[in-house]
């Protein structure tokens, strides 16, 4: 990327970077070093066109929630102000933006697609 004078990074955090989570707390200090890579990357990629963003999704409709009780599910949707949790279809789109020419002036930033879970 740095021959080339072009390339984008993006990462993958979560939520829990800020929000956090009973009994997750190794998780969620690893979202936050996701971040923090994120931003510190960024720094050091930008002067040679290599732009470095992250993503930050919340509670979507994947395998891992699937292997979750019940009770956690109706518990987590009850703080999401869509009701419902998101669809890999609904985070995708932000991904994509980052990794195009769109997202040319995005530097440093996690996008949190979360359906309102956390409004930053």
């Amino acid at each position: 990327m740095l021959a080339r004078s072009y390339g984008r990074v993006i990462n993958c955090a979560s939520q829990l970077a800020y929000r956090g989570a009973p009994a997750l707390a190794h998780c969620c200090a690893a979202k936050v070093g996701i971040v923090g890579f994120t931003r510190a990357l960024a720094y050091e990629g930008a002067p040679h066109g290599v732009t470095v963003n992250a993503i930050a999704p919340g509670a979507n409709e994947t395998v891992l929630p699937g292997g979750l009780t019940d009770e956690w599910r109706a518990r987590k949707l009850t703080e999401i102000p869509l009701d419902r949790c998101g669809q890999v279809s609904e985070i995708a789109p932000a991904i994509l933006m980052l990794a195009s020419q769109a997202g040319a002036f995005y530097v440093g930033q996690t996008l949190s697609p979360n359906g309102g879970d956390i409004m930053l």
